[in-house]
Parts: C-alpha cells; sequence; structure tokens
C-alpha cells in the first residue's frame, strides 16, 4: 500500500481526532537540523559561501524565529533566495548577486508539484531543456544530503517535557496523527526511537502531500469540532483553519510549558466542546505575537 493510499484509507477508532506536528512541537530537533544539516549544504549547494554568515541569519530567522517556520524546505529556499537574503545587509554591502534558479522557482509555484524529493525526480525526468535538468538535480542532490545528515547527526532527542504525558491522556479518547512535511521514513526513526509511535494510528510525511492535505483526509469522517491540530509553526495554523478545525500552539522557547497547558487546560475543554471561542483565540493571539513576520533588516 502507498503511503497516500494509507492515508486515503484511513479510519479512526474514536470520537475524537487530534493531529500533531513532529519537528519543534513533539521534538526539539529544528534548531539542530537547520544549522548542522540544512544550512551548511544550503551554503555549498546554492552557492551562498561569499555571504554564509548572512545566509545562515537567512535560514534561523525563516525557518526557527519567523511566521514561515517550519514550512516545506523548497518553499523556505525560495523565501530566502528571493527576498531575505538580496535584502540582507551584508549582501547589500558586498555587492553579491543572489543566485536565482528559474525552473527551481517554477517547479515550487506549479500547485501540481509535490514538494519533495520524489516530486523532484518526477519533474527531472520531464524537464524540457538541460539547464531545467541540471538546476533541478543540483536542488535533488542537496535535499538528499540534508536527509543523509539528518539520519547521521540528529539522535537521541527525546520528546519536550509534557509530550510523553499528553500522549498518556488522548490515548483512550482520542485517535493520534502525526501531520508533518518531514520525510516519513525520519518521523518514523524518530518516534519509534523514543517509544512514542504505539500512541499513533498513522504518521503522515512529506510523500503523503502538505498538512492541509493529511488533515482532510483524516479528518474526514470526524465532527469538525472533535477535530484538534497542535502545531508550533503558522503553516500548522493555516493547515488547521482551511479544514475548519481547532488549533493549539505550541509557543517556540515555551515548549514544555505549552505542553503542561494542553494536557492540564486546552485537552479537557477539547473533550468537553468548551475549546471553540475565547478560550482558542487567546492562544492564537499570544501565538501570533510569538514570530514576527520580517527580519529585523528588512524592517530598519
Amino acid at each position: 500500500m502507498t503511503p497516500t493510499q494509507r492515508l486515503d484509507d484511513f479510519a479512526g477508532n474514536h470520537e475524537f481526532l487530534v493531529c500533531i506536528d513532529s519537528d519543534g512541537c513533539v521534538f526539539d530537533t529544528m534548531g539542530i537540523k537547520q544549522r548542522e544539516c540544512f544550512c551548511p549544504w544550503m551554503i555549498r549547494a546554492f552557492g551562498l559561501q561569499p555571504v554564509a554568515e548572512a545566509a545562515r541569519q537567512c535560514k534561523e530567522f525563516a525557518d526557527l524565529f519567523s511566521k514561515t517556520r517550519g514550512a516545506n524546505r523548497h518553499l523556505t529556499i525560495r523565501r530566502i533566495l528571493t527576498q531575505l537574503l538580496p535584502a540582507h545587509p551584508q549582501v547589500l554591502a558586498r555587492g553579491f548577486s543572489v543566485p536565482q534558479y528559474p525552473a527551481y522557482f517554477a517547479w515550487i509555484d506549479d500547485p501540481e508539484s509535490i514538494l519533495s524529493n520524489e516530486g523532484l525526480k518526477t519533474a527531472i525526468a520531464a524537464a524540457p531543456a538541460p539547464e531545467a535538468k541540471a538546476e533541478l538535480e543540483n536542488v535533488l542532490a542537496w535535499s538528499e544530503r540534508v536527509n543523509w545528515a539528518v539520519a547521521k547527526i540528529v539522535k537521541g532527542i527525546p520528546p519536550f517535557p509534557g509530550v510523553r504525558e499528553a500522549l498518556d491522556a488522548m490515548d483512550d479518547r482520542a485517535d493520534v496523527v502525526v501531520v508533518s512535511a518531514t520525510p516519513t521514513e525520519a518521523l518514523h526513526r524518530e518516534w519509534c526511537e523514543h517509544g512514542i509511535a504505539s500512541y499513533v494510528e498513522l504518521i503522515c510525511g512529506q510523500e503523503m502531500g502538505p498538512k492541509k492535505r493529511h488533515i482532510e483526509a483524516v479528518g474526514s469522517a470526524y465532527d469538525r469540532t472533535k477535530v484538534l491540530m497542535v502545531g508550533d509553526a503558522p503553516g500548522d495554523l493555516r493547515a488547521a483553519q482551511a479544514n475548519g478545525v481547532l488549533f493549539f500552539p505550541i509557543i517556540p522557547g515555551e515548549e514544555a510549558a505549552s505542553w503542561e497547558t494542553f494536557s492540564n487546560d486546552a485537552l479537557p475543554r477539547f473533550f468537553a466542546g468548551t475549546y471553540r471561542g475565547a478560550y482558542e483565540r487567546g492562544l492564537l493571539k499570544r501565538f501570533d505575537e510569538a514570530l514576527p513576520e520580517h527580519a529585523p533588516w528588512e524592517v530598519s
């Protein structure tokens, strides 16, 4: 059975459904992945060595400390190369021309594209010109190298304090599904490594499409007031809102406190049907304030 078939054939066992993001939400893995795996290979693959420090600042802001936190890797690369890096003071001072990749950007913008390694392979096979093919092959090599680095480096990082207790609290009342833009193989490895894969009915990674699609598929048989998405990034919130389901934010930098709030307050309200309304709006306001939209050098 293909990953997409597993998604479409999902059938829960409980009245309630809780969808949970993984990186930065359940595991404190976002920082090490971005700094040690994504960024070094990004600088090499996209020719950013002359402005490496600026590139690092852009990567951290885009992926960790702004409203694009947790976005698909390809969307973030486009933001860095077309928006953040060209405006960076170091780049301007050095007169550096940030490389542009038209075939890659066109693939990202195509609504039919699946933004994954398999999607890249499909695009490479269909590339109309040698230049476009070479461009996409370079991106694929970068993405595969990132996955290799993650597998080698990101190990032994346990769930945030409070995650296991939250999973225990949901175990007999809600179906739990992992909803993530991370490759599925990495998700299975991390959840199994720490003995919490048994709590979830399904693990959905990037090969199954975007998070919006994950929630739409697994949540189709539930009352929308009984579906809750737990995430740490604005993209998680947008995926929840696109499907008309509830959202609970894990605030970056306040993960342990967020999980405590979830177990002690939010989850009981969710089960009691009193989560939607003023309570959820208050959480979303706090979440919106925690992540800026523009980098300091864009607004100075």
